[in-house]
């Protein structure tokens, strides 16, 4: 097994701390920070889909407090304009002229809460931030902060006010996590850590914060990430995980719509990202098992027959890689 340089090690390890700094906030949720660190490695986008009160926004605020780069948080409600997405022209009386006043958009990292509740036009905003990383205003179009990386929420409980995020918006993002509701053990872990929180809070003390990562260190590491070798058989495990749910695959006769290219893409680059995080220099078919509901899942819609019988888009990759094996 080929590990990482000892310098491409020594980042590695020191960025891979955000997984912790993250998790150490949370209670049940180490599966949710590597997702947020790995995306953020890759260049992608992650949609946190769950009911409330299960710390989505919580996680995105600990990996902001982990970051030394600029943060903002949307509330998306239905009266929500784009410009309060990107910005607005400001007339300046005492110039004559118009200025640009940017919007929370053009933060490094952008919590984007309830997304669903955004209508339309703003969806569209936001689209156009996600995937060309720049926003168009007044015919102008204006570079995004690099890094820039989306998380946006979601709660699948709540219907009326609520915009569904077409399939467009949804392929956006590299990685869709669905939360569920936490077990016995794990809600008194959250009791435990609330209070003590508060008991910290009560009587503050000097404590030694972990070393924030910044703006220079991301895109380093990204580059890092770049490099890590995919051999061909994985490529094409990762192609043949793609194809199954297209004409003519396992699962092809339970899919209305089937995973496109930007699939195939997001899953090898997040590969990439878990794979340098674990210290190695190439992906590894646990890689890509690991991920691959996170990846593909959202980017197919199962047609009348499935959803009928109670299979979504998860247990049709499931069942993908049931089937579908590395070698």
């Amino acid at each position: 097994m080929s590990h990482l340089e000892k310098g491409d090690a020594a980042q590695a390890a020191a960025v891979a701390e955000l997984v912790s700094t993250v998790a150490a906030g949370l209670v049940g949720h180490q599966r949710l920070a590597e997702r947020l660190v790995i995306a953020l490695l890759a260049g992608g986008h992650v949609l946190l889909e769950g009911p409330p009160g299960i710390a989505k926004t919580r996680a995105v605020k600990r990996l902001a407090q982990a970051l030394e780069c600029s943060h903002a948080r949307i509330q998306c409600t239905p009266d929500l304009l784009p410009s309060d997405l990107t910005g607005t022209q400001v007339f300046r009386p005492e110039t004559g002229g118009f200025d640009f006043l940017p919007g929370p958009i053009f933060h490094a990292l952008v919590l984007v809460d309830e997304i669903n509740r955004a209508p339309p036009k703003v969806q569209s905003a936001l689209l156009e931030a996600m995937a060309e990383a720049q926003v168009t205003t007044a015919g102008t179009s204006r570079a995004l902060s690099d890094p820039f990386m989306v998380v946006a929420t979601q709660n699948p409980i709540e219907h009326e006010g609520t915009f569904p995020l077409p399939e467009a918006q949804m392929d956006r993002f590299m990685l869709h996590l669905s939360l569920d509701l936490p077990d016995a053990e794990t809600e008194r872990g959250i009791l435990d850590l609330v209070e003590a929180e508060a008991l910290a809070a009560a009587t503050p003390q000097a404590a030694g914060a972990a070393p924030a990562v910044g703006e220079a260190q991301i895109r380093a590491a990204r580059q890092a990430v770049a490099r890590v070798h995919l051999a061909p058989a994985l490529k094409d495990f990762i192609v043949r995980l793609v194809m199954a749910t297209r004409s003519g695959g396992v699962v092809a006769g339970d899919v209305e719509h089937a995973v496109s290219p930007r699939g195939t893409l997001a899953l090898a680059a997040a590969v990439r990202a878990r794979a340098w995080l674990a210290g190695r220099d190439h992906g590894l078919p646990e890689d890509v098992e690991e991920l691959a509901e996170d990846a593909l899942a959202h980017r197919l819609i199962p047609n009348w027959q499935a959803m009928g019988e109670g299979r979504d888009g998860r247990a049709l990759i499931a069942e993908v890689l049931r089937q579908v094996r590395p070698w």
